[in-house]
């Protein structure tokens, strides 16, 4: 498919960091990155995100459904983690991409991100200018390079 072909990608970022909220859209300007971003702010609003309930049961207008995931570890109420398994235990889920994006550098994290079926793990630069570069690098490679399929969870009726 030539890039020119390619329809939007919305990113949906789950992180309970207002400020790392923020850093990334702001990034995700400077690095000139068109794709519409959606945020929650932890692993419940995500899968009430996903599945269209409570503040998203309106409809996809408010809540596109996501080609991708930026998922945070560390969060309340439900964690990543548990957010991680539930998803990519989903069959109307599991085919959306996901990407621990987290400050930890912990081993013990990253074997268990992959175990529980994450496609890509990258620890959050300490610097404006790193999560520039690290942004610009994830939209080439996922919007760029990685054929996505044409519906991330097909069956939904969305």
């Amino acid at each position: 498919m030539q890039s020119s072909e390619r329809r939007p990608i919305t990113i949906l970022m789950a992180d309970d960091d207002a400020e790392d909220r923020l850093l990334t859209k702001e990034a995700m300007t400077d690095a000139r990155l068109a794709n519409e971003m959606r945020f929650v702010v932890d692993g419940e609003d995500l899968m009430d995100y996903l599945h269209r309930r409570g503040a998203y049961a309106t409809g996809g207008t408010d809540a596109p459904e996501p080609g991708v995931i930026l998922l945070d570890l560390n969060m309340p109420r439900k964690d990543g983690r548990e957010a991680l398994g539930e998803i990519k235990s989903d069959p109307k889920l599991r085919r959306i991409p996901i990407v621990v994006m987290t400050t930890s550098k912990a081993e013990e994290d990253i074997v268990r991100s992959h175990d529980l079926g994450a496609n890509s793990f990258i620890t959050k630069p300490v610097t404006f200018g790193g999560l520039v570069e690290v942004l610009q690098a994830f939209s080439r490679y996922w919007f760029e390079i990685v054929e996505l399929p044409i519906t991330a969870h097909d069956g939904l009726g969305r």
